[in-house]
């Protein structure tokens, strides 16, 4: 086995034994296992646990923010590209459980970790969805009076709960639907027409 097909081994092993045990009650031997190969094989890829963690965060958060600007560069229509960025997000999740296991609330279970979290690849992320909508202040099609910082945030945070919530539920349902209709009301809010 190559060296990086070793190291994405260890990664999806860890997503798996993280989602069905938890972070703090996985072990490096149970990664090890699941991935079949030795404890000190891990260790030669990754210096701990924690490093294992912000790994699978890392590559996750540059994927997903390669696959949005690249999803969002040939349209013009701001409304279009936060549609394509929601669908994405929940897409993304929706097509592997354990690692949306993994980012909804085991990454979540260390305010070190949240705190890393936030100043890492998620402000790229938000930072994406600030300036589309500030692209769609600057056209006219969105208040202008609205901080684009807190439109970002808004608009992530409905994402993370239907995903958090997705997870949590006991029906089996398709995560990436709920875009449109978070982007619905996001758009054209709750006020009757």
């Amino acid at each position: 086995m190559a060296i990086s097909d070793k190291r994405e081994a260890i990664l999806r092993s860890a997503i798996s034994v993280f989602a069905r045990c938890g972070y703090f009650n996985s072990k490096v031997a149970d990664i090890a296992r699941e991935a079949g190969v030795a404890d000190g094989t891990v260790y030669l890829y990754f210096k701990s646990k924690e490093e294992i963690l912000h790994s699978i965060f890392d590559r996750s958060v540059e994927d997903a923010l390669g696959a949005a600007r690249q999803r969002v560069q040939r349209l013009t229509d701001p409304r279009e590209k936060l549609r394509q960025i929601a669908h994405m997000h929940l897409e993304r999740l929706g097509a592997d459980r354990d690692l949306a296991v993994v980012f909804q609330v085991e990454l979540r279970g260390s305010t070190k970790f949240m705190e890393e979290f936030s100043a890492a690849g998620f402000a790229e992320y938000l930072a994406l969805i600030r300036s589309t909508f500030e692209e769609g202040q600057r056209a006219g099609m969105f208040r202008a009076d609205l901080n684009a910082r807190v439109v970002a945030k808004v608009l992530f945070g409905a994402l993370d709960e239907m995903a958090t919530n997705w997870i949590l539920s006991k029906r089996r349902y398709k995560l990436a639907p709920m875009a449109d209709q978070v982007l619905d009301i996001f758009l054209n809010g709750v006020r009757a027409t």
